[in-house]
């Protein structure tokens, strides 16, 4: 997911979530992602949790990199595409990340420190309630 903050410079932020349980184990900022942050993004997750079988991702430029695949290979994760254009494949990441935007991101004058702060709070929360409590 992408936007900008309140003085123009871009950011991204990459949302993890366990299609089964519904939880978030991380939500990581950057002004850039790339195919080596998610894979030790998703390193430091599976520190604490279970490798998964599968990961299913979109065709942003970091999941399509070789060090993604790289990491997937070497950890016997397989990564399942989206069809282009076709979000609804993908409608629980797609639903989560509105509800990111929507309660988090547009409610609040985007700051570094603010987007950081909504952030941590989101990434401890279940995904299936509201994820991202901040009071306006």
């Amino acid at each position: 997911m992408h936007d900008t903050l309140a003085d123009g410079r871009p950011f991204r932020i990459l949302t993890v979530v366990d299609h089964w349980s519904r939880h978030s184990p991380v939500l990581e900022a950057g002004c850039r992602i790339t195919g080596e942050t998610v894979g030790q993004v998703l390193d430091h997750v599976l520190a604490t949790h279970a490798v998964p079988r599968s990961i299913t991702v979109d065709h942003g430029t970091e999941f399509q990199s070789h060090a993604l695949e790289d990491w997937a290979h070497r950890r016997g994760v397989q990564l399942d595409f989206i069809r282009p254009g076709k979000p609804v494949e993908n409608a629980f990441i797609e639903s989560f990340n509105g509800r990111l935007r929507d309660e988090c991101l547009n409610v609040h004058q985007k700051s570094s420190a603010l987007v950081k702060s909504c952030l941590e709070t989101g990434a401890t929360s279940k995904a299936r309630s509201s994820p991202l409590a901040v009071s306006p």
